[in-house]
């Protein structure tokens, strides 16, 4: 698992945007008050930041054009988002709060 933070430095209602290296998509990880979640920081719909969104119980919703992603399983409410992000699982040990990036899914040829 990846550090992220402490609790204390995300605050509920929060988000920060991970860069874990070149190849691994960034990743938002947000405290609601539902609980800590992570998805690909990317919207699906068009490139705009997730983590500059507005998060409230499980959902973040693109600053963009207001697309609505559950954050539990990644998938879109409404449109213009049509595609899932990412889900990552997130822990948070000795009050810091870690993530575990996915494993990226190989294209079938």
């Amino acid at each position: 698992m990846i550090p992220v933070c402490r609790i204390e430095d995300l605050p509920e209602g929060g988000s920060v945007r991970i860069e874990i290296d070149e190849t691994t998509p960034a990743i938002a990880v947000f405290h609601t008050e539902d609980g800590f979640y992570a998805v690909d920081d990317t919207c699906s719909h068009q490139d705009a930041s997730l983590s500059e969104g507005w998060a409230e119980g499980a959902y973040v919703e693109c600053p963009l054009h207001a697309a609505l992603f559950d954050l539990r399983t990644g998938a879109p409410t409404c449109l213009p988002a049509r595609r899932p992000v990412r889900t990552h699982e997130v822990g948070v040990i000795d009050g810091m709060i870690h993530v575990r990036p996915a494993v990226r899914e190989e294209a079938v040829a």
